[in-house]
């Protein structure tokens, strides 16, 4: 079967209001993650990586970081159906931002029409995870798919939080509910429920003629509350498992169909925690199918004297005599002598002084911890909603350099 002509949209718009202060000068996608990338190099390197090379990523909110990110670390080949390319907002339809997901797909139709795709992959760019998206494609081809979302089975008492799935075993939709209170157990798994992971792929006909629909009425234009419980019943819908994706390189040590929405702090903080040990949940260390960023044009880490234990340090990090201990240090950071680091994530260009202590922290890029400091000995003050109030997190510091 030949390969279809895919054009994917990524949505980059999300605000990421439950990281902030992280996100008080980004936008999610944008805020950096396992030492060295951006949320967003997760699904831009698993499209490039299954060979699809025509992204158009759409951005809203606080999106110069992002902006400036794609442009130095995603330049492809310069064929015409090879790109990542940054679009922001148009306000084609009035003075406002995107309305929902299927808005800020429509508003930019005129990119899909121009390109002439055969399949529309739409995809978020706020998750951890890897995809071969050849193989859900492969699925979608199958079927005769007007419409196939990536599907992962989830605790049913988590459920609520996605958009839930009823599925028949071959996978096509009976039923799709957007975040229900009580959401419906998987057929012969009362324990689990099949969440959608807010990635799709159309046939472009399937996809036009419901966003015209949906235009014309007063909706929340949103794939998942409007556009796909109303194509259930009268459209070719399936549900691809995610569990079934088989990418190459995986480790038997890694988690199974490893995803994570890091929403929060503590699923940010603790995503950080699934990089490290002997055996990682998540490894990025994997050639056959690398996660790409911006390349570092400072010198290799630097380990003067110290003790480092479970933990990454990115390019340019200089360590003199100090002890860092299961911790993700990001480039450029400097840990001085008589530092202690633990369960901690410090982005770029940190400098954490002589004496200092930390423990269960997150540092934002460029901040200067001063001499002998203590931070995160003492619980944190919970945060609205959070049931662990043992994180603190330091807000960006102060430079002009891009966030």
């Amino acid at each position: 079967m030949a390969r279809p002509r895919v054009l994917a949209l990524i949505l980059a718009g999300g605000k990421g209001e439950r990281l902030y202060p992280l996100t008080r000068e980004r936008g999610k996608p944008a805020v950096p993650f396992g030492g060295k990338y951006r949320i967003a190099d997760f699904v831009l390197s698993n499209f490039v990586n299954s060979g699809i090379y025509a992204l158009y990523v759409l951005v809203q909110y606080k999106a110069q970081s992002l902006i400036d990110h794609v442009r130095n670390a995603w330049r492809l080949g310069g064929l015409p159906d090879q790109f990542v390319l940054i679009v922001p907002p148009q306000m084609r339809w009035g003075e406002t931002w995107y309305q929902g997901t299927a808005d800020a797909v429509y508003q930019n139709l005129n990119l899909l029409l121009d390109f002439a795709p055969d399949l529309v992959a739409i995809f978020g760019a706020d998750h951890i995870y890897r995809m071969d998206i050849g193989q859900m494609l492969a699925f979608h081809q199958a079927q005769r798919a007007d419409v196939t979302v990536a599907a992962l089975p989830v605790p049913v008492e988590r459920a609520s939080g996605f958009g839930v799935m009823v599925a028949e075993p071959d996978g096509r939709l009976v039923g799709f509910e957007e975040k229900p209170a009580s959401p419906p157990p998987m057929p012969g798994d009362p324990s689990r429920a099949l969440a959608s992971m807010g990635n799709y792929l159309f046939t472009r006909e399937a996809l036009v003629d419901a966003l015209l629909e949906d235009a014309r009425r007063s909706t929340n234009h949103d794939f998942g509350r409007t556009i796909l419980p109303e194509l259930v019943p009268h459209a070719r819908v399936y549900a691809y498992n995610f569990l079934e994706n088989a990418v190459p390189g995986i480790q038997s040590h890694e988690e199974v169909g490893y995803w994570r929405d890091v929403g929060t702090i503590e699923t940010y903080w603790q995503a950080h925690m699934d990089l490290l040990g002997r055996t990682p949940k998540l490894d990025l260390a994997n050639p056959q199918w690398p996660i790409h960023t911006a390349a570092y044009r400072g010198p290799s880490a630097r380990v003067i004297v110290g003790t480092i234990e479970d933990s990454l340090l990115g390019e340019g990090c200089i360590v003199e005599d100090a002890l860092i201990r299961r911790s993700i240090l990001g480039r450029g950071v400097r840990v001085l002598p008589g530092a202690e680091v633990e369960e901690s994530v410090v982005m770029d260009h940190t400098t954490i002084g002589a004496g200092a202590r930390l423990r269960r922290v997150i540092a934002d890029r460029f901040n200067l911890i001063p001499d002998g400091a203590r931070i995160g000995l003492e619980p944190a003050e919970p945060r609205q909603g959070s049931a662990d109030p043992g994180i603190t997190v330091l807000p960006r510091g102060p430079t002009r350099a891009p966030a």
